[in-house]
């Protein structure tokens, strides 16, 4: 058997990614590089299929720098054409299924692909389609090698979610995708077993296939439908190392009483981010799972931004988002354009090799986020500490003005967060007369009716300005997700402009 190759370098995401096939195929073919519902893809096989994939797109008249989009659903057939397309060097404009059709509409007509390649031909408009559930490309493959792009040539177009208003696309050079994947510090591990949970048109698939290769690591998904208790039994069957997820379903995961009996020795470590992580999911990951917990903070537009560290106290975990990684330059910035000192909270900014280059075709809403000089406004308010740490106070957009009085709805969570009969909570804020707007709560309980809507307004009272206090407090069962996990805030501020109205809450 042969010995595994030392630990790779600081930058090893950083060679071609020919080079780092190379240098792994020729040692070790048979690892695992996907893993799902008992399907394993080793690493010789993605490579053998993606060559046939990338003949077959070769025929079709795929060229560098060709758009091609990819409209499947997360798994091996989105692998192995991901791989296909930059192979050739041409560019990857990754469609989540779950988008709708005006959304995928949008999507196609805005970036204009060469071919689509999808399960669902029947969704595609127009163009070209090469239906992925057709006869497998058989025979030699023409294409052998890789496309050696340089750190310039675009890879990939990443879409929003399109909660407010249609998907922009980022798109990333093969710059960004290196300099991600050698900056990930501790999410990185060699031969680490990831669980990823998130579709892989999300920009944490697409934009780490470098950081996966130098590092041999498994990626190991999640049931199409997820459950928090499918979500165990993989974390415990497929002995995963590093977990991955939203914060809404690790909240549903320590819920679980079968934790308990779960053996999940082989967690190293569990990242979560991309919304609030209150202080006492922290708390529970600690105690119910027995390992180490980081919080990460990044963006479609910038997917490596900031994150804590492993010897961060529980207290920097629970209400920081970390200090800039990969070199991140961040700055707090006033309405006006100017730099804010610590403390001060205002509009985050942030200028990184790991940045988005652009929105694709989109000129003006490009120039509308980064400016001349490199820095890329953020959609969040937060502010610094004395050590470089960002809090993160709410997105520019959330915040409603009640009063007169400016209320962020992350803070108001927080408080709800912090009684203990509370599971999940989210605030929005809905337009109404008189006083302008007013902040409107969805709580789901751990135990029905174990609180009522006027001690959660009691136990908020004593915490926050009487001001911030939701002035509607709903229960209900769960909350409303996004097609990557993240709460539906645009489903919820709906449902409170109807509950506003004087509609009774809908189940």
């Amino acid at each position: 058997m042969n010995a595994r190759p030392a630990r790779p370098g600081p930058h090893a995401a950083g060679a071609p990614l020919g080079t780092l096939f190379d240098a792994l195929l020729a040692t070790e073919p048979d690892l695992p590089s996907l893993v799902q519902d008992g399907d394993v893809l080793t690493y010789g096989g993605w490579w053998r299929e993606s060559a046939l994939a990338a003949s077959a797109l070769a025929e079709r008249g795929v060229r560098p720098k060709d758009i091609v989009a990819l409209l499947l659903p997360s798994g091996r057939a989105f692998a192995v054409w991901y791989l296909a397309v930059l192979r050739l060097g041409a560019v990857v404009s990754a469609v989540n299924p779950r988008l709708g059709p005006t959304e995928i509409d949008h999507v196609l007509a805005r970036s204009r692909p060469v071919l689509t390649v999808t399960d669902a031909p029947d969704r595609v408009p127009c163009g070209s389609v090469l239906d992925s559930r057709g006869p497998s490309p058989g025979g030699t493959p023409s294409v052998e090698g890789a496309f050696e792009a340089d750190g310039g040539h675009p890879a990939v177009i990443v879409w929003t979610t399109g909660t407010t208003g249609l998907p922009k696309g980022a798109w990333f050079d093969h710059g960004a995708l290196r300099f991600i994947g050698g900056n990930l510090g501790p999410l990185s591990a060699p031969y680490d077993r990831k669980l990823m949970p998130v579709p892989f048109a999300h920009s944490g698939y697409v934009t780490r296939v470098y950081e996966q290769v130098a590092h041999r690591s498994a990626l190991v998904l999640t049931p199409p439908v997820w459950s928090a208790r499918s979500m165990l039994d993989v974390l415990e069957r497929e002995r995963v190392t590093l977990g991955q997820g939203v914060p809404t379903q690790w909240e549903k995961l320590v819920m679980l009483d079968e934790l308990d009996e779960a053996d999940l020795s082989s967690l190293r470590l569990i990242a979560t981010g991309a919304s609030r992580v209150p202080a006492a999911l922290v708390s529970r990951l600690r105690e119910r799972i027995g390992c180490q917990v980081v919080v990460r903070y990044a963006s479609t537009e910038v997917p490596l931004a900031f994150g804590t560290r492993l010897d961060d106290p529980a207290d920097v975990v629970a209400s920081t988002v970390g200090r800039p990684l990969g070199g991140a330059e961040v700055q707090i910035r006033s309405p006006l354009g100017e730099s804010l000192p610590a403390g001060s909270v205002g509009r985050v900014h942030l200028r990184s090799r790991a940045m988005m280059r652009g929105y694709w075709k989109d000129p003006e809403r490009t120039a509308e986020t980064i400016g001349p000089d490199g820095w890329l406004a953020s959609s969040d308010l937060g502010s610094l500490d004395a050590d470089g740490n960002l809090t993160i106070v709410g997105r520019a957009d959330d915040a409603y003005l009640r009063g007169g009085y400016n209320v962020y709805p992350s803070e108001v969570e927080a408080a709800l967060a912090a009684h203990p009969e509370v599971a999940r909570v989210a605030v929005v804020g809905t337009p109404v007369p008189v006083i302008g707007e007013i902040g409107v709560a969805f709580a789901v309980l751990r135990k029905p009716e174990a609180a009522t809507a006027e001690d959660l307004k009691s136990w908020c009272r004593g915490r926050i300005a009487d001001y911030k206090v939701p002035d509607e407090v709903v229960f209900v069962a769960d909350l409303p997700v996004n097609a990557t996990f993240k709460v539906d805030v645009a489903r919820l501020r709906e449902e409170a402009a109807r509950i506003a109205g004087g509609a009774p809450p809908r189940a």
